[in-house]
Formats: C-alpha cells, sequence, structure tokens
C-alpha cells in the first residue's frame, strides 16, 4: 500500500515559509525595506526565493521518481501532478523575472527622471538594442527548430526555454568552475593570520583610491547642482521644482563650494533641458551610492585589518581584547554586554580553532570541487559507463536491488548540499568578476539598480546548474523526473540542444585550469584584457616588493589615529572632507618625531609572512648599504685639498667610473 504523502506536503510548507523569512532577513541586511518601493522589494525578493525553492524542489523530485513506495526508503515526496505544477509556476515566474521584468525594473530604477511614464520609456529604450539581439537569436533558432521538427506550439516554447538554458548554462558554467577553485583558496589564505593582514593592507590602497575618486566625483556633481539652484529663476516651474529636490539631496558644504568650482571643469549648459535633469539626477544617484559603497568597503577594512593585527599581537601574551584596541571592532548592541569568552579562550579561538576551521573547510570545499570538476567530465560518457563513475551520482542514489535505485531523506539532503555548494561556487564567482561595472551589495545601502541585478543573476543561474546537477543521477531515474518531462524534453528536441546539454559542461575545465595555474595574470599581460577577473597569485605578488601593504599599513595607521579630521577619518568624510593630496612613501625624506613614535606603536608583523633567515638577512644587507656613506675626498695628487676648505666630495660611483677610463 502506497505511503500517505500528507507529512511531506506538510515539510514542504513549512521549508518554504522558512526561505521566505530567510530572504527577508536577507533584504533587511542590504536593503531599507521601510524605504525601498514595493515594486523593487517584490521582483527582488521572487527572484531569490524562487531559486531557493528549487533547491528544495530538486531533491523532492528525485525521490517522488525513484520508484519506491515504502516512506521510509522514499523520503519527502509529493504527487507527480503536485511536482509538475511546481515546476511550472516556479520556471515561468523566474523566466519573467530574468529575462522581463528585472532587466526593465532595472534601467527604470536607474533612470533620473521624475514622472513614472518617462522613466519606462527610458527603461524601453536602454533595453532595446539588449532585446533586439535577443529577438535576432530566435530567429535563427526558430529556421533550426522549424527545420528540424516542423512548425508546432512544442517548437516554439521548446526554442524560448532552450535558448534561455544555453545562455545560462554557459555563464553558470565558468561562474561555477572558477568558484570551485577560488572558494577553497580563499578559505586557505584566510586561515593563515599573517597572510590575511598583508592582503588587507595590500587592498587598502585601492579602496582609498576609489573612496577618493568617488567623493571627488559627488563633489563635482553637486558643485552642478549648486550652479543650478542660482540660475533655477531662469527655467520652468517643473524644473525649479526638480532642481530644488536635487538641492535637498545634495550635502556638500558651504564653505567646500568655492574649492571644488576651482577644481572641476564641468560647467551647466545655456539651456536646461529635461534629458540634461535627469542625466544629473541619475550621475548623483550613482555617486552617493559610490561613496556610501567605498565608505562602507573602507570601514570593513579598516575593522577586519585593526582586529587581525590584534589577534597576531596576543601571541606574546596570549590574551585577545578587541576593546582594547585603538579601533572599535565590536558593537555597541545589547548583546555585546554579554561576555561568553575570556581574554584567554578568545585568544585561543581566534589563534588556533578557528584558522584550524578554516583549514578544514579549504579541504572539504576542495575535494567537493574535485568531485563536481570529475562528475563534470564522466558524465557524458554513457557508452563507457560514466553515469557509474559519476562521483555525485553515486553518493545521491542508494543502490538496490532494482535497475533504479532508492533516493531516501538523507540521500535527498546530500542532494540538496550539492546543489547549493554548486550555485554558492556560481555565485562567489560574481563578487571577483570585474565585468559588472560599479553594482555592489552595500550594507543598508544597495542602490536599486544592484539589488536588481543580483537578484536577476541568482534566479538566471540557478535552473541550468539545477538541470545540470539532475543530469548527474542515472538515466532510469532523472528522465524520470518532473524537471526532466517540462524542460528537459525541450532542450533535447534536436540533436544540437541535445549535444550542447550533455558535452558543453566539460568546458568547466577552462576556468578551473585558468584559475589554479593563474593563467588570468598571463592573459593580462600578453593581451592586455585580462583585468576581468582578478589573479589571486598575481594581486599577492605584487603586493610585495612594491610598498602596497606598507603604504595600506600608513593609510590603516592614520585611520585609527586620526583625531583632527585632516586625514581621511569617519567623522570627516560624514562632511564630504577629501584626503589629502600626498600619497604614501616607502622612503620619506625627513621623517619628523610624531610619525617615528606613531610608526613604533604599530607592531611590524613582517615575520608572520616574509619571516625567514635568507629574508632577513637580504634586508640587513639593503639596509647597510642603503644608509652606508660612501662618499670620500679628492687626494691632494689629484688636485683635492682639505674638505673643510671646500673640496669638492665624489662619492662612489663617480670613482669608479673615473678608474673605467683610465683617469
Amino acid at each position: 500500500m502506497a505511503s500517505s504523502s500528507a507529512g511531506s506536503t506538510a515539510f514542504f510548507v513549512l521549508a518554504e515559509l522558512t526561505i521566505c523569512l530567510l530572504v527577508l532577513l536577507l533584504l533587511r541586511y542590504y536593503l531599507p525595506l521601510r524605504t525601498t518601493p514595493a515594486y523593487v522589494l517584490v521582483p527582488v525578493f521572487l527572484a531569490i526565493t524562487l531559486p531557493a525553492s528549487i533547491v528544495l524542489l530538486v531533491p523532492i523530485d528525485l525521490a517522488s521518481s525513484a520508484g519506491t513506495d515504502t516512506e521510509g526508503s522514499r523520503g519527502i515526496w509529493l504527487s507527480d501532478k503536485v511536482v509538475y505544477k511546481s515546476w511550472r509556476v516556479t520556471y515561468w515566474l523566474t523566466f519573467a523575472l530574468t529575462w522581463v521584468i528585472l532587466p526593465y525594473l532595472g534601467e527604470y530604477c536607474d533612470s533620473g527622471y521624475r514622472e513614472p511614464k518617462d522613466r519606462l520609456m527610458y527603461s524601453l529604450r536602454s533595453n532595446g538594442q539588449y532585446q533586439l539581439m535577443m529577438l535576432a537569436s530566435g530567429i535563427v533558432g526558430m529556421i533550426y527548430f522549424i527545420l528540424q521538427n516542423g512548425f508546432v506550439f512544442d517548437t516554439f516554447k521548446g526554442l524560448v526555454m532552450a535558448l534561455a538554458y544555453a545562455w545560462g548554462l554557459v555563464l553558470a558554467i565558468y561562474l561555477m568552475g572558477h568558484g570551485l577553485v577560488a572558494l577553497p583558496r580563499s578559505l586557505w589564505k584566510y586561515a593563515s593570520i599573517g597572510g590575511r593582514l598583508k592582503r588587507l593592507q595590500g587592498h587598502v590602497p585601492k579602496v582609498h583610491d576609489k573612496l577618493t575618486e568617488a567623493l571627488d566625483k559627488l563633489s563635482q556633481y553637486e558643485h552642478q547642482v549648486i550652479q543650478l539652484r542660482q540660475r533655477k529663476n531662469g527655467t520652468a516651474r517643473d524644473f525649479q521644482e526638480w532642481i530644488e529636490e536635487l538641492s535637498e539631496m545634495s550635502s556638500l558644504p558651504e564653505n567646500r563650494v568655492g574649492a571644488v568650482g576651482r577644481t572641476t571643469m564641468t560647467t551647466i549648459p545655456p539651456v536646461i533641458t529635461e534629458r540634461y535633469l535627469a542625466d544629473l539626477t541619475r550621475k548623483l544617484k550613482r555617486a552617493r551610492h559610490a561613496k556610501m559603497r567605498f565608505s562602507d568597503e573602507w570601514d570593513r577594512l579598516v575593522r577586519k585589518a585593526v582586529e587581525t593585527q590584534a589577534i597576531l599581537d596576543s601571541k606574546g601574551s596570549k590574551r585577545l581584547e578587541f576593546k582594547n584596541s585603538p579601533f572599535q571592532t565590536q558593537s555597541n548592541g545589547p548583546l555585546s554586554r554579554i561576555t561568553l569568552l575570556t581574554p584567554y579562550t578568545r585568544y585561543h579561538l581566534h589563534v588556533h580553532v578557528l584558522p584550524t576551521m578554516y583549514y578544514l573547510a579549504s579541504v572539504v570545499t576542495a575535494l567537493a570541487s574535485a568531485a563536481i570538476v570529475w562528475s563534470e567530465c564522466v558524465n557524458p560518457l554513457i557508452d563507457m559507463d560514466g553515469p557509474k563513475l559519476n562521483l555525485i551520482g553515486l553518493t545521491v542514489v542508494h543502490p538496490t536491488s532494482s535497475s533504479r535505485g532508492a533516493i531516501g531523506f538523507g540521500r535527498q539532503i546530500i542532494a540538496a548540499a550539492w546543489l547549493c555548494y554548486m550555485c554558492i561556487c556560481a555565485f562567489f564567482s560574481l563578487t571577483e568578476v570585474k565585468i559588472w561595472g560599479n553594482r555592489a551589495l552595500v550594507k543598508r545601502g544597495t542602490y536599486q539598480e544592484s539589488a536588481t541585478w543580483y537578484g536577476l543573476q541568482v534566479a538566471k543561474l540557478t535552473v541550468p546548474l539545477a538541470y545540470n546537477f539532475v543530469t548527474f543521477t542515472p538515466p532510469t531515474i532523472h528522465k524520470q523526473t518532473s524537471f526532466y518531462n517540462f524542460l528537459g524534453k525541450l532542450i533535447v528536441l534536436t540533436p544540437l540542444g541535445h549535444g550542447f546539454s550533455d558535452y558543453f559542461p566539460i568546458f568547466i575545465l577552462v576556468p578551473v585550469l585558468a584559475s589554479i595555474f593563474g593563467l588570468y595574470g598571463r592573459v593580462k599581460k600578453l593581451c592586455g584584457f585580462g583585468d576581468l577577473l582578478e589573479d589571486d597569485e598575481d594581486d599577492e605578488n605584487a603586493a610585495y616588493g612594491t610598498g602596497s601593504w606598507r603604504e595600506g599599513r600608513a593609510l590603516i595607521d592614520r585611520e585609527v589615529n586620526s583625531a583632527n579630521g585632516t586625514s581621511l577619518g569617519l567623522s570627516s568624510r560624514g562632511n564630504l572632507v577629501s584626503p589629502p593630496n600626498e600619497r604614501y612613501r616607502d622612503d620619506p625624506v625627513r621623517p619628523n618625531a610624531e610619525s617615528s613614535t606613531r610608526r613604533q606603536r604599530v607592531p611590524d608583523n613582517n615575520y608572520e609572512v616574509s619571516g625567514n633567515f635568507f629574508t632577513d638577512f637580504a634586508d640587513r644587507v639593503k639596509n647597510t648599504f642603503d644608509t652606508a656613506d660612501f662618499s670620500f675626498s679628492r687626494p691632494k695628487w689629484m688636485g683635492g685639498g682639505d674638505v673643510g676648505a671646500g673640496a669638492e666630495v665624489w662619492d662612489g660611483s663617480a670613482a669608479l667610473v673615473l678608474h673605467g677610463v683610465g683617469v
């Protein structure tokens, strides 16, 4: 007698409610819920909730089609009708969000116009070129599908779904391949306290320059707003209200208006038009969010560097207290009053326990990445028992006496974990790829256009990754799933689609090998366009010997010890005071006593990364030759005299030159 699915239905409903709650908390972390309009929150909420539901729906679909009827061996299962309808609703909502709603909504939010009609027209014009490209590719694909299967409705639907799947799979395989290497490597590097501090210090100058540039741009645009306000009486009434709204958004102090005007060359046109005001509004919004983004990144970077320095300094005393740091690293919330760890136990936690956990997580994720790459490569080898060699398929499907196998509750958890890790690696790469412009996630200050874009990427990548994961299971199981009956049959409707779905995932070796051997840095040197992805090895090597980490340490020291507001401090950024123009140099001309005393207060951490015998000996020899005085006086037989009488003083290099020419 078949078991009832009432318990599985209750579990599915509770899991969906839990996913919705977690997504709301995530949106609350990155977006101000009270000020963000509903037409942005609802699509972004659905763009994250639906892919998360797919991660839950895939194991349920696999268990429902496993062919067992006993409740204990079947796990969480639903009827075929419920699963199929769930796939239809989830897929088409995700499709609409990915290709229609979110692209237009992002341009709508980024528009600088005031009226909704004008903003909608701007969104239509901005997406016109993109839609024409999609239409052209769709026409070519339609011709091919009609020649293969004739003109029927399934042909048109299969074309739309196959093109969306193909483009999403190309992007997903590339991003996931890079993340399969970058994520374990990042965990391994983060476990080293000294190496972590050096990387933070090396990243500080870049963020400092970006923050300085963002402050300058914002000041220039706000200066244009002030100029517009002075001329608003000669414009239309609607434009006057528009300019007043821009003035209220501006935060440029009056004492800096003249300074900004002298440094900028931007001038307002003689005739103020609606297009000019919209363009200025859009640039002003982008500049404000850029300033907020880099200010938040600067704060987090300095806080992490100071905290890491405190952990490094605690190795001598074996006591770690963050509150004693000159830069506050703990929040003042209600939980900060509760003391769970003593300074001694906190020292062991941050110096021994957490690094060990990071190393362990790095090893586990590296093994998982190797298993995914192996499964992608052997999965198309059906004639050579490729599914039997698929490691992921072996961990998901429990072998039984029947030819189909079984998927219980434990195997469903393993399947969800595999799919989550594949998605996490793809999403992790989005933070390292540098072709997305200035889009970023900022705590409580994410730009609305950036929020829609990230939601679009989550919705776009999850469906192809989910179907790619389903194909890891034996054909006797995944071809009976509702996901295959809904999407898979239309993907393999033509020989080209069947071959693309089976063999293209092997190209995951390209980003994997490029990340392992650091090919991005080499491509950057050869062709000049390898900066799409940062090469960790190249950046780490560049941080040594060039002064970047030393400059970062000096900037952090200035930030921590800034009290008069003349440096790039947290309080000064609130008034948009730009940092000083001087840059840090490794060889200052004449350090004063204050800077020397302050430098002594910052412990030197060179020993953690480069503190071996050979490098220390080389540094000592170099310092000896740099500080030694090799000048000498010309002897009397060469026409010289007493140094005190004003004789010439030659250095060693001049003497060598004279000796070389036979003088």
